[in-house]
């Protein structure tokens, strides 16, 4: 949202230029920060062609270019993979003990961030006083806790590790069992939504086009929930838009349900194909929560009294209950993400496809989510979930896929394709490398604790 210019170099430079630097210090300091957040294959690239996690990256290298003292990030990792998380994390620290930078960060995903902090301020809200320490003493005394330090709680280590690292000192060698992960499948596997050799492209400068999707098929069976992760720019949030007709394939065909949809009208494929972008703005048009829910119901002729969801009930589930006369725009980017959701599912479509939707939450919230996505799941939804969670891949996945330069380059069961995927382990799979584990719950049967 703050973006001004078109070009990624020219965004970096503008807050130079507004500075009255020299024309060769901007040239040096935009260079610098380009090349310390991986940006500079990119400096030429128009904004309105890069993925959400690119963005980030960028808006992170114009505050960095001024060469501030503090830097205050609000979930700077939101929409990064795990690689890109790694390194804008490293990039920051580095600044933080090469330049005496001080670094103040929001974040919900502990997992990725706490390695890298000095200090943990924990607001519980309710009008409660904020709990500060280290990391280790605060995740200590709180229930929100990455995984090897739920691990480590439920099995009395101490001190509480927070880092894989540090969980390792506990693994005696022999100590577990290597095994297969058990397999996860929903109901007997029903192709609902499928694509087939699907090419994507976007004009770029002058007349040509860039490629960004290249022969990519996929099957989404009912019953069954598939997560898509690769890299920022690998091209799954333009896969999901394909498969709803807000971006045409030059080549391929699309399936709903048996019928050809390649060139429906985004309206007709709506209907039974529910889609959650990134950004949860662009589903908000009325002024209240409940609103929104009528909207949605209104567009397929639906009365708010005969919703196959209860409206009511579906807000409950989200944690929304008491936002039903509240404006939308008004709430978190987390609530306006949730909110979303429920307006899209009020209608129980026959496939979910949602982009990056745990962006914003917090772990109960999350929590929640994972538990809806089982019950669609039961149910008898087809979901696609794009994510760079992956702890929460690995607790929600029956498939995952793995794209990486617009090609799908390997799928299969999570305890697979996670495992195997550098970057995309959970972090349960590398405390107990080889055991096919990936979440806690999984860990603790294993351990047998």
């Amino acid at each position: 949202s703050q973006f001004v210019m078109d070009r990624v170099e020219d965004e970096v430079a503008f807050v130079l230029e507004n500075a009255a630097l020299a024309p060769r210090e901007m040239r040096e300091r935009v260079a610098e920060v380009l090349d310390l957040l991986d940006l500079t294959a990119l400096r030429e690239r128009l904004l309105s062609t890069l993925s959400g996690g690119e963005k980030q990256r960028v808006s992170i290298a114009a505050a960095l270019a001024l060469r501030p003292k503090v830097l205050v990030l609000d979930e700077p990792t939101s929409q990064l993979d795990p690689e890109s998380a790694e390194d804008v994390l490293a990039a920051v620290a580095r600044l933080n003990v090469e330049r005496g930078l001080t670094i103040v960060l929001a974040e919900h995903r502990l997992e990725r961030v706490l390695s890298f902090a000095n200090r943990m301020i924990y607001v519980p809200g309710g009008g409660l006083p904020a709990m500060v320490g280290t990391p280790r003493d605060v995740v200590g005394a709180i229930d929100l806790a990455p995984p090897v330090s739920k691990l480590g709680k439920a099995l009395g280590w101490s001190p509480l590790p927070i880092t894989t690292e540090e969980g390792k000192a506990f693994i005696r060698e022999g100590s577990f069992q290597s095994a297969a992960g058990t397999a996860r499948t929903g109901a007997a596997s029903v192709p609902y939504l499928t694509a087939e050799s699907l090419d994507v492209a976007y004009a770029s400068r002058g007349n040509g086009s860039t490629k960004v999707i290249s022969d990519v098929s996929l099957s989404l069976a009912k019953g069954e929930v598939t997560v898509l992760v690769g890299r920022n720019g690998a091209g799954k949030s333009t896969l999901l838009k394909s498969l709803v007709g807000l971006v045409r394939p030059q080549r391929g065909q699309i399936r709903l349900d048996g019928r050809d949809i390649t060139a429906a009208p985004v309206a007709e494929i709506c209907r039974d194909v529910a889609y959650l972008p990134q950004d949860p703005n662009a589903l908000l048009f009325a002024d209240t929560v409940m609103e929104e829910l009528q909207v949605t119901l209104k567009n397929h002729g639906i009365v708010l009294s005969d919703a196959p969801v209860p409206a009511a009930e579906l807000l409950a589930e989200l944690g929304l209950a008491d936002k039903a006369d509240a404006y939308p725009r008004d709430l978190s980017v987390g609530e306006r993400q949730r909110v979303a959701l429920a307006a899209m599912m009020v209608t129980q479509p026959g496939a979910v496809l949602l982009d990056e939707p745990t962006r914003g939450l917090d772990y109960e919230a999350k929590r929640r989510l994972a538990g809806l996505i089982r019950q669609w799941r039961n149910i008898g939804l087809a979901i696609l979930l794009v994510t760079h969670d992956v702890e929460l891949a690995a607790a929600v996945a029956d498939r995952v896929l793995m794209m990486a330069g617009g090609r799908i380059v390997a799928q299969g069961d999570p305890h697979d394709v996670l495992v195997s995927t550098s970057g995309f382990a959970p972090q349960i799979a590398q405390l107990f490398p080889g055991s096919g584990w990936l979440t806690v719950a999984e860990a603790l049967q294993g351990l047998g604790s």
